[in-house]
């Protein structure tokens, strides 16, 4: 079959669905990524897939926003795939009505709500009809939590029939391992990784660091990810840099090599507002570190509270402090059983094979499909 994989970026393509790729190309399909052109482009062709580029405005705009309709529908049509994966928000409601149009089975994926039902303006209001409309077209839509099929039910927009629940994009578990051996740093570790947005709980982590360092002032805070201005819950770089001129936090920029950064850490924190399941925290399980997160939908999927982690109230930033220091005042031997419960976390229930398996399936399942 020819599948097509729908996504924002051609960095999200790279960095979250590479394992599901090769795995279609190893089973003898053939695969198409459709995504706005970047620097991770080409990376997908010499990865084995072909590129066709769609342009997807950044922001909110739902009347700029259904322009998009158009040129998936001309896309799709000339493209011809068999099944169509949409991920993210814009590709989900308006590939979807694209491909409705187009006679193609769609799949799509619910990988985290956002903005939408978080800030309840007028634009979530028509986010949320616009979900309404266009998920009655996917033959198969995944959830990435039990909460966020709940929620989507509860608001009648899409059917139950068609819904199922998925463990994350799961995690590789070979190319996210553990150390060989446990080690404390001297200068304990905290590491946030996350989008420089004001929903991953950054205002928090960086006074919840504040506190934490009027306490114990040789413990580091680092926060790892790209900054996004442009995004509606975006954190403008000169927001960013007053809070690097406190010296609170370090930001580390952006990198590809995430893996090597969270090795450096003693625990991996994340106080997110809402999740679908938070990659960085399945990478951050796989590869035996302690969490500190939110008690929210997808945070809570990952972290089992006092098992492989600590679990803090959503935008209490006091709270966070408590959890982060009672973190730090553990042993070495709580800290190193809190990491090993993390990679048991992980290898039993996030194995990406899991994932990619239950994606064959649906395939297979949803290409053979008459649409009418």
């Amino acid at each position: 079959m020819r599948i097509a994989i729908v996504i924002n970026t051609s960095w999200n393509i790279f960095n979250f669905r590479l394992s599901l790729i090769r795995a279609l190309l190893a089973e003898g399909h053939e695969v198409v990524a459709i995504a706005p052109q970047d620097v991770y482009s080409e990376k997908l062709i010499a990865a084995g897939c072909k590129f066709v580029p769609v342009r997807m405005e950044k922001g909110t705009n739902p009347f700029t926003d259904l322009l998009l309709i158009s040129r998936l529908y001309k896309t799709y049509k000339r493209v011809k795939p068999d099944v169509v994966l949409h991920y993210t928000i814009k590709p989900n409601i308006y590939g979807a009505i694209a491909a409705h149009w187009a006679s193609i089975p769609a799949i799509n994926n619910v990988s985290g709500l956002g903005t939408v039902f978080i800030t309840k303006d007028y634009i979530s209001g028509i986010a949320l009809k616009l979900y309404k409309f266009s998920f009655r077209f996917p033959a198969k839509v995944f959830f990435q939590n039990q909460d966020d099929r709940r929620l989507f039910l509860r608001n009648k927009l899409v059917s139950a029939g068609k819904t199922e629940v998925l463990p994350g994009s799961g995690i590789n578990l070979q190319e996210f391992l553990p150390a060989d051996q446990f080690k404390r740093n001297k200068r304990f570790t905290f590491l946030m990784v996350a989008r420089v947005l004001y929903d991953k709980g950054i205002v928090e982590f960086v006074k919840a660091s504040k506190l934490i360092q009027e306490k114990y002032p040789h413990v580091k805070c680092q926060l790892l990810g790209q900054v996004d201005e442009r995004s509606r819950s975006g954190i403008k770089q000169q927001k960013l840099q007053e809070w690097l001129a406190t010296g609170v936090i370090e930001y580390l920029g952006a990198t590809d090599d995430v893996a090597s950064v969270i090795a450096g850490a003693d625990c991996v924190v994340l106080p997110s507002y809402r999740e679908g399941t938070p990659r960085t925290l399945l990478e951050a399980a796989a590869m035996a570190k302690p969490i500190v997160a939110t008690n929210v939908p997808g945070c809570r999927e990952v972290v089992q509270d006092g098992v492989n982690g600590l679990l803090c109230r959503v935008r209490n930033a006091k709270n966070l402090a408590e959890k982060m220091m009672q973190m730090l005042q553990l042993s070495d031997k709580e800290l190193e059983q809190m990491g090993q419960s993390s990679r048991q976390v992980a290898v039993t229930r996030f194995d990406d094979r899991i994932v990619i398996q239950k994606y064959l399936q649906a395939i297979e399942e949803v290409g053979n499909q008459v649409i009418v």
